[in-house]
C-alpha cells in the first residue's frame, strides 16, 4: 500500500485533532483556512487512507483506578517474537506492544498497583521469553501529535460531541453530521437557502 500524500494543511488538521479531539471542524476550518465542509471531507478522506484509524477515548487508567505504568522487556527464543507478541496482545491490562528491529518486544501496560509482580508472571507468556527487565515508570505523558488523531464526531451546527444517537446528513453535496433533528433542520436551513436572509 502507497503512502498517502499529506500537504500542510493536512498535517495542520492532525495536529489540531491530536491536540484536542472535540475541537469543532468550524474551528479547524478558521484555523486552517478552509470551510469546515472542506476539513470535513479532508478528514474522510485521512479516514479513507488510514491516517485515522479510528475515533475512541483516550483513558487514562492511573488516574482513576489503582493502576501503574510499566514497561517490560522482554527478548523472545529464536523465532517466537510474532507468536509472542499475539499472545502479549491478549494479556489484560497491556495498552501497548512495540517490537524492536531487533526483534525485542516492549510492553507498556498498567496492571493494579498492588500486583505488578504477579502480573508479569502470571499474564505474560514467559515460557518462550529467554530475558525480560520490569520498569515501573514515574509518569507517561504523550505529546499531542504522539496522541495521535483520535477525535470524537462533533455536530457541524452546534459542536457538541455526537452520541451513537448521531445524524448524518447530505447538505450542499457534503456529508455532515448533526447531535439532533433540531441542529440538522437549522444547519440546513442556514445552508441550503442562503439567499432567502
Amino acid at each position: 500500500m502507497t503512502q498517502p500524500e499529506l500537504d500542510d494543511t493536512d498535517r495542520e488538521i492532525l495536529r489540531l485533532l491530536a491536540e484536542n479531539a472535540r475541537r469543532p471542524y468550524s474551528t479547524i476550518a478558521e484555523a486552517v483556512n478552509l470551510s469546515p465542509p472542506s476539513v470535513s471531507a479532508r478528514v474522510r478522506q485521512l479516514e479513507q487512507d488510514d491516517v485515522i484509524r479510528r475515533f475512541t477515548v483516550d483513558l487514562d487508567l492511573t488516574q482513576y483506578e489503582n493502576r501503574i505504568h510499566v514497561m517490560v522487556r522482554l527478548q523472545p527464543e529464536l523465532g517466537k517474537t510474532d507468536s509472542l507478541r499475539e499472545s502479549i496482545l491478549k494479556a489484560p491490562y497491556v495498552e501497548h506492544v512495540f517490537t524492536t528491529a531487533e526483534g525485542e518486544i516492549v510492553v507498556v501496560a498498567t496492571p493494579p498497583r498492588t500486583t505488578v509482580g504477579n502480573w508479569v508472571q502470571h499474564s505474560l507468556p514467559l515460557s518462550d521469553v529467554r530475558r525480560y527487565d520490569v520498569q515501573l515508570l514515574s509518569s507517561a505523558t504523550r505529546s499531542a501529535y504522539a496522541n495521535g488523531t483520535e477525535s470524537v464526531l462533533t455536530c457541524a451546527h452546534c459542536g457538541t460531541t455526537i452520541s451513537e444517537d448521531g445524524i448524518a446528513t447530505r447538505v450542499g453535496g457534503s456529508l455532515q453530521q448533526f447531535c439532533c433533528k433540531d441542529c440538522e433542520t437549522a444547519f440546513k436551513g442556514e445552508h441550503e437557502n442562503p439567499q432567502e436572509k
